[in-house]
């Protein structure tokens, strides 16, 4: 008997189900789509339009940011204090790395989430915008609504690079922290112990990066609601 395994033509029951799946992602995507729509237009309806939404969404972004760095400088706190200490239970010891752990796993994606409604409500924000200018019959009005639009693209990318910039500084933290509590977990012991205490520094340099690109994204936030306030005036 052979054992080519030469191509075979898919039957129909395969190709029907690839189809409904690609289907199935378009109509996924779509709806999604329509409901972001949905969402902005029901906003506008009770006051809200999405200027007023963008600027919301920068200081929640902005907070969740703030607590974040409040997270990760006090589960560095809490790692340091608990590895110096002599003695105890080491099950105490890994449940209480563990759970700072989990928080600052927590925090950094309420961090994400919260970058990516930026994301979303200003996409939205700037294709009105680019649609509305050819609505106007007034030249010079729609020359400074251009200007209007480029100055405040122009911010809203320095915005975002330092969030984007602070996010990624998350990951190799999480990762450190990560790596103590399994090798805690994984090895209850005096040695343990003195294994993670000797990593702590790489840590300490992590967080450090991680605060000062925070920092950094907090204070644009801040100038970006204060120039889009000025321009409501």
């Amino acid at each position: 008997m052979s054992n080519d395994r030469s191509y075979r033509k898919p039957g129909p029951s395969t190709l029907v189900r690839l189809v409904c799946l690609g289907a199935l992602g378009v109509i996924t995507v779509l709806s999604w789509g329509g409901c972001q729509t949905a969402y902005y237009e029901a906003m506008e309806k009770m006051g809200y339009h999405k200027r007023d939404l963008m600027v919301s969404n920068v200081e929640k972004a902005r907070d969740a940011q703030q607590e974040a760095k409040e997270q990760f400088k006090s589960a560095l706190d809490r790692f340091t204090k608990t590895l110096n200490i002599k003695g105890g239970e080491l099950q105490e010891k890994y449940d209480v790395l563990n759970a700072e752990y989990e928080q600052s796993a927590a925090k950094a994606q309420a961090v994400r989430d919260r970058i990516a409604s930026v994301e979303d409500v200003s996409a939205a924000l700037f294709e009105e915008w680019e649609a509305e200018l050819k609505e106007y019959s007034s030249a010079s009005l729609r020359q400074n609504s251009q200007k209007q639009l480029t100055r405040t693209r122009a911010q809203y990318a320095q915005l975002i690079k330092a969030m984007k910039r602070a996010e990624t500084k998350m990951d190799p933290v999480l990762a450190k922290f990560k790596d103590q509590v399994l090798f805690l977990k994984h090895n209850l012991n005096a040695q343990a112990i003195a294994s993670l205490k000797s990593e702590l520094s790489s840590v300490e340099g992590n967080i450090a990066a991680l605060i000062k690109e925070m920092e950094s994204s907090i204070k644009e936030a801040d100038s970006f609601i204060s120039a889009m306030a000025k321009d409501k005036e």
